[in-house]
């Protein structure tokens, strides 16, 4: 899901989407409320997918993203956590009638982090652009989704392995990734709903488990790394409901093959929307099974402050009786908060088996609305 519902669509303007640096401090509920956008496609019910078209834009919705995490582990035994996520937001529903090379509807943003677990250390950037000029946007044959020189670049029209390119000051990435697994259609059939006005939903798949191979330049070293990524792909117009201000998303990889991807939307009374909440189990072999609220408990155990007095549960336990599963998700580092236009937490987890005391996987934990 991620910030995943992003972002900047009903108040950014053209005028302000070039690069920029520093945090604008947007509200996540007015960015993200269910106000219907008028003349944008709405996700209203299944739909069919087909690959690899689906990995193209969908620029007849509002929001988009090709959301990326992973876990890490260089030759020296050194772990490192990383986030590459770029994001589609229209402006408009049609193209601007404006012949000009720089007349778009379309602006980009993409974030990126590096979690240095040995280090303590959480760095991240992100830039803007507009869809036009070829200074980002999304193209086919061969497939490709840029912002600048930050890019993912895919065979023929998108076929894996993907390779995620970016560079900024701090560190540098150029991964490889190849599906383990086959797609997962999340919600149902793909039709995520998160609220109950019609249209308030998203169309959503992951790939869940993906063999990742390449390279981390940082601090004046070459890495050459191994792990596991998670891709998700999102688009939609219309998300949260009036009553919801964020969520709680797990995309946690366990040791014994088993996926799970669950988010919890809280109210602005901060209770969990009992109806809304849900997830997904995946076997080794790829069959899945739908989770709700009822299946999935969530206990926060510890908070991180961070310097606005915002507090994010950065520890939680995590208990699905059906697959035996009594665990401890915790943050590898404290302080993963992207200190971007849209304020969120996230970051690389360990899961750790309350019974045996035992890490029993990883993942990557969002927390929005805090």
């Amino acid at each position: 899901m991620g910030v995943r519902l992003v972002l900047l669509c009903l108040i950014l303007c053209l005028s302000a989407c070039e690069r920029q640096a520093e945090p604008t401090g947007i509200n996540l509920t007015s960015a993200l409320g269910g106000i219907p956008a008028e003349g944008f496609a709405r996700a209203i019910e299944p739909r069919r997918f087909e690959f690899p078209q689906d990995h193209a834009a969908h620029s007849e919705f509002r929001n988009e993203w090709w959301y990326v995490t992973g876990n890490l582990q260089a030759e020296t035994g050194r772990q490192f956590g990383y986030q590459v996520t770029f994001f589609r937001i229209a402006l408009s529903p049609q193209r601007p009638e404006n012949a000009s090379n720089w007349a778009t509807n379309q602006v980009w943003m993409t974030h990126i982090a590096l979690t240095d677990i040995a280090g303590n250390k959480h760095l991240h950037d992100q830039r803007f652009a507009r869809g036009a000029a070829g200074l980002a946007g999304q193209s086919m044959q061969p497939f490709k989704v840029w912002l600048e020189d930050w890019q993912i670049i895919g065979q023929a029209q998108g076929e894996f392995p993907w390779t995620v390119q970016v560079a900024n000051k701090d560190f540098n990435l150029k991964l490889s990734l190849q599906p383990e697994k086959p797609v997962v259609l999340q919600g149902s059939q793909g039709l995520s709903q998160k609220s109950s006005e019609a249209g308030n939903a998203s169309y959503y798949y992951s790939f869940t488990r993906l063999a990742t191979t390449g390279s981390i330049h940082y601090q004046n070293q070459d890495f050459q790394v191994t792990g596991s990524s998670w891709l998700d792909r999102e688009w939609s117009t219309s998300v949260l409901g009036k009553d919801q201000v964020g969520w709680d998303w797990f995309s946690l990889q366990l040791q014994d093959g088993h996926e799970l991807m669950f988010y919890q939307l809280r109210k602005a009374s901060g209770e969990a929307d009992q109806a809304y909440s849900q997830g997904k189990w995946i076997a080794p072999d790829g069959s899945t099974r739908n989770l709700s609220l009822q299946e999935v408990q969530l206990k926060p155990l510890k908070y991180w402050q961070a310097d606005n007095g915002a507090k994010y549960p950065i520890a939680w336990e995590l208990t699905y009786p059906a697959a035996k599963a009594h665990w401890r998700v915790e943050a590898v580092v404290e302080d993963q908060l992207m200190q971007t236009s849209v304020l969120y937490w996230e970051g690389a987890v360990q899961v750790i088996d309350l019974e045996t005391a035992q890490v029993v996987g990883q993942g990557y934990l969002e927390l929005s609305g805090y």
